[in-house]
């Protein structure tokens, strides 16, 4: 248990992966996330939003710790790869990835409701989930299931990455230039971001919730 905590808070510590890994950790963070089925758990909102403060921010040198031009391009490309990647999976294990039994790096749950919202907004879902926490995780899986449309994946793909990618980018990189304390607040911040990103999460089972109670059923 005292492993997994250890875990937990390497991982969640933004600052500090941004600081050790720089660019690289970045894209192995922003792909793994998009692209591995087991990355549903990693920070990307709150590891592009911090990366975004963190252009404003000078080295010892004077430099910048973070190109906010070569930030935006390396992780664009990450995020449209790991996304290709994900509808791969899809395509290639089939319906088959619905029978799989839970564990530890894998949770069913999530791709039920994940196919549950491509079902309701269809090739969109690919968009809407970039900015909503494991849906966009699964979302190019279940596409890939689904046998979407390959050339409208990509297109929705590419849009879909790179609108994420720049909008979390520009709020850490504005909010940094119009209030140049954030670093000092940084931890604050991520924990906002986070409860930001799984707010539409939170109202969404909320009303799930309260429409099953309401018809007499047990909420799952």
């Amino acid at each position: 248990m005292q492993y997994l905590m250890d875990l937990f808070h390497r991982i969640y510590d933004v600052q500090g992966i941004i600081t050790w890994g720089g660019m690289f950790a970045l894209v192995a963070v922003i792909f793994a996330e998009t692209g591995l089925l087991v990355g549903f758990f990693l920070p990307g909102d709150s590891l592009l939003v911090t990366a975004g403060v963190f252009c404003t921010s000078a080295n010892p040198t004077g430099r910048p710790l973070l190109d906010i031009v070569s930030l935006n391009l390396a992780v664009a490309i990450a995020a449209v790869a790991g996304d290709q990647v994900g509808f791969f999976i899809g395509a290639k294990t089939g319906p088959k990835i619905f029978k799989r039994e839970s564990s530890f790096l894998f949770n069913k749950k999530h791709l039920m409701r994940t196919h549950a919202f491509y079902e309701k907004h269809g090739g969109k879902t690919i968009i809407l989930a970039r900015f909503i926490p494991i849906l966009r995780t699964f979302a190019p899986v279940v596409a890939g299931v689904g046998s979407m449309n390959y050339r409208r994946f990509v297109s929705y793909n590419v849009f879909g990455g790179i609108g994420w990618v720049l909008s979390m980018t520009t709020i850490g990189y504005g909010l940094a230039s119009v209030w140049p304390d954030v670093t000092k607040h940084i931890e604050k911040l991520i924990i906002v971001i986070i409860f930001l990103s799984l707010l539409p999460g939170i109202i969404a089972y909320g009303k799930n919730y309260l429409a099953n109670r309401n018809n007499g059923k047990n909420p799952a």
